[in-house]
């Protein structure tokens, strides 16, 4: 059944009105720093101002749970029951953010205030996340508005440790599983494909991070009395990278390699196109497995960067031969990856080719999950959206970056389906991170019209 006229018109007018932007800018207020301690005091804050609130005006009952990882913040859930015979909806939001980068945003913004400028809402959060989980409850309260009932169970999960790692959101989840049971996970992270496209994504790649260090000796020789004779760490260090990822971006190890592409991942990516954006960079062409497509290599294929690295001082170097190099390595992985022995796969890979004294260790953050592209939830969705939208709503098997969709599938058993209201230029974690109003628009309008359809279903079985 298609959204009704007068939800679709609501939705619009609450961000053309000016509205939307009022509510957002009362949450960009909030410095919820995840890793700092004053952060930590404004989270309270959020939970208990701002969150509760909202889901409390929804007929939730919250409740506020501690973290069994001291390294994370506290958890909130929201949950309505309106009868046990509808489809429950879990939904999800993190509520920190990362460190505003205060003085270095352009045209002296303060992060901590929205601005706008012509399309673009710049403030710290305001497309990561708070831009986007605002979109949702705001379409949960439209349709609770409307119709006096949503048509499902509404579970709503708050994290605030999302952008340090998650910590103990495993353990919290697995200990809460009666409490988070559902149907179906929709939730909004991430970049759509780009500003102009809809996009549902399925679930996320993981990474590793990998430090490759050779440390020789705790002294610096002289290049001259001792070149040729004393081996070179960082000469060592280059050539145990280009022996683990080439110099045009392929991977060298096979384990570090998914065993496939499966044919429903590489149908689900035929045709779409990468960096349509304005100031967007134009991918390379000869980087990476050029067998591949650019969608591909992207969405549904593994990635190994060189994040940083160095020996002795780059800027005022020395006539000497350094004692010790290093490098931070990002391996970013696709679901069906083994990365359970990633840091022994290196290191045997490095001996066996002349590089045991490198140092390998190996340190995991997301871990990689996908629900399957033929996934019934998966149609629905894109029907309900595509009608909406007015055009074909991307489907991508996973986002390109991390986020713990493995929580949901794999210890909740749930089809996951991720629509972000935000997009790749947006410059998350970055000075001038915003939110563009007209995808705001149209992501309420989005949101709406599939909370809507749920209810739908969910009348219907």
């Amino acid at each position: 059944m298609a959204v009704p006229a007068e939800l679709v018109s609501k939705a619009r007018e609450h961000v053309d009105s000016g509205a939307f932007f009022a509510e957002l800018a009362e949450l960009v207020r909030y410095p919820t720093v995840s890793d700092h301690p004053d952060g930590r005091v404004a989270i309270k804050a959020y939970l208990d101002d701002v969150l509760t609130p909202a889901l409390t005006a929804l007929g939730c009952s919250v409740t506020t749970h501690p973290n069994p990882d001291p390294a994370g913040g506290p958890f909130l859930i929201g949950t309505r029951t309106e009868s046990p015979e509808l489809p429950t909806l879990l939904c999800y939001g993190h509520a920190d953010v990362v460190d505003g980068h205060e003085g270095r945003w352009s045209e002296g913004r303060d992060p901590r205030t929205l601005t706008a400028d012509g399309e673009r809402w710049y403030g710290r959060g305001a497309a990561d996340n708070k831009g986007q989980h605002l979109i949702n409850l705001t379409a949960l309260r439209f349709l609770l508005a409307e119709q006096g009932s949503l048509g499902f169970n509404l579970k709503f999960l708050f994290e605030t440790g999302e952008e340090i790692g998650s910590p103990g959101l495993d353990e919290f989840v697995a200990a809460h599983r009666d409490a988070l049971r559902a149907d179906l996970l929709i939730a909004s992270d991430g970049p759509r494909l780009d500003a102009a496209t809809p996009t549902v994504f399925l679930g996320a790649r993981g990474s590793v991070h990998l430090t490759l260090d050779v440390d020789l000796r705790p002294d610096a020789y002289h290049s001259g009395n001792w070149g040729g004779v004393l081996r070179n760490p960082a000469t060592t260090l280059a050539g145990a990278i280009a022996c683990l990822v080439d110099g045009h971006g392929r991977i060298q190890v096979p384990g570090l390699l998914p065993p496939e592409l499966p044919e429903s991942v590489r149908e689900a990516l035929a045709g779409l196109e990468i960096a349509n954006g304005p100031g967007d960079p134009a991918p390379d062409d000869c980087w990476g497995d050029t067998r591949l497509t650019v969608a591909e290599r992207l969405y549904g294929w593994n990635t190994l960067e060189v994040l940083a690295l160095g020996a002795a001082d780059i800027d005022r170097p020395v006539n000497a031969i350094p004692g010790r190099a290093r490098a931070m390595l990002q391996l970013r992985y696709v679901a069906g990856t083994d990365v359970g022995a990633v840091a022994d796969e290196v290191t045997k890979h490095l001996a066996a080719h002349g590089f045991s004294m490198v140092d390998v260790t190996a340190e995991g953050s997301f871990r990689a999950s996908r629900t399957p592209v033929d996934d019934p939830w998966v149609g629905w969705a894109k029907g309900v959206l595509d009608e909406v939208s007015g055009r074909p709503v991307a489907i991508l098997p996973s986002f390109g970056g991390g986020l713990p969709n493995h929580v949901f599938t794999d210890l909740l058993g749930l089809p996951t389906l991720w629509v972000p209201h935000s997009y790749p230029g947006c410059l998350q974690h970055a000075p001038d991170e915003h939110l563009l109003a007209g995808i705001a628009r149209e992501g309420l309008v989005l949101a709406t019209a599939l909370f809507h359809a749920l209810g739908r279903r969910g009348n219907e079985d």
